[in-house]
């Protein structure tokens, strides 16, 4: 199977939410349904040396292409966020993704050119389009939608951050600590801005599409590699 064909279709998300009335707490939400749910992140985590220079280059490749860029997530929220409480957490999250994009963009770099698992891979356009469908959210009219992309993300990237600092210190490249805003403190603004209804589902919309596309780039970065090994 073509390992683009694991992903959602990232151009027409609709509105579902998995997220039940009677819901988690952001956090355990974000743990249940986001990369450390995905089996692939739970193999890395159990052996990290189970990965090739290849794998490595993959994670660290795709992950810039979908968040390397800027604006990000973040900063596209930021320019649709009118709420002053939501202010400050927006400019400690993208000062914090500033330096993960220099942190991304070193990795790929120190991890060398990815190789195609085969002559019809469209992994890379695959990963562009879902990058394209963020920008999309991240862009969003609808109050909360960006916000709660911006929380997912932000809160998502704990269980990525600690593999990418396992492959810093397999290239030999400096792993400084994140500087993005805490489970906490993000779990708190979500909790105040989401005393509305009508805002609330627009968070945990933008919530739910984040953690379905970290989902569906795990799901091919496993397929990648799947195919590598078979080959």
């Amino acid at each position: 199977m073509n390992p683009t064909e694991l992903l959602c279709d990232v151009s027409a998300m609709q509105e579902t939410s998995f997220i039940p009335s009677a819901r988690p707490s952001l956090m355990d939400h974000v743990t249940e349904h986001g990369s450390a749910s995905v089996a692939y992140v739970k193999a890395i985590n159990n052996d990290f040396s189970e990965l090739s220079g290849s794998d490595i280059a993959d994670i660290a490749h795709f992950l810039c292409v979908l968040h390397g860029r800027h604006p990000g997530v973040v900063d596209h929220a930021a320019t649709k966020t009118a709420d002053i409480v939501a202010r400050e957490w927006l400019v400690e999250a993208m000062e914090g993704f500033t330096a993960e994009r220099a942190f991304l963009t070193r990795l790929t770099v120190a991890a060398g050119p990815i190789s195609g698992v085969r002559t019809e891979d469209q992994s890379n356009a695959t990963v562009l389009a879902q990058r394209k469908a963020l920008e999309m959210l991240s862009q969003s009219d609808r109050n909360g939608c960006a916000l709660g992309a911006s929380f997912a993300l932000v809160l998502d990237w704990q269980a990525v951050r600690p593999l990418l600092e396992q492959i810093a210190v397999k290239l030999g490249v400096e792993p400084r600590a994140a500087i993005l805003p805490s489970s906490e403190k993000t779990a708190a603004l979500n909790a105040e801005l989401a005393e509305s209804n009508i805002v609330e589902r627009a968070i945990n919309f933008g919530v739910d599409q984040i953690l379905t596309q970290h989902r569906g780039l795990w799901q091919l970065l496993e397929a990648r590699r799947n195919a590598r090994n078979s080959d």
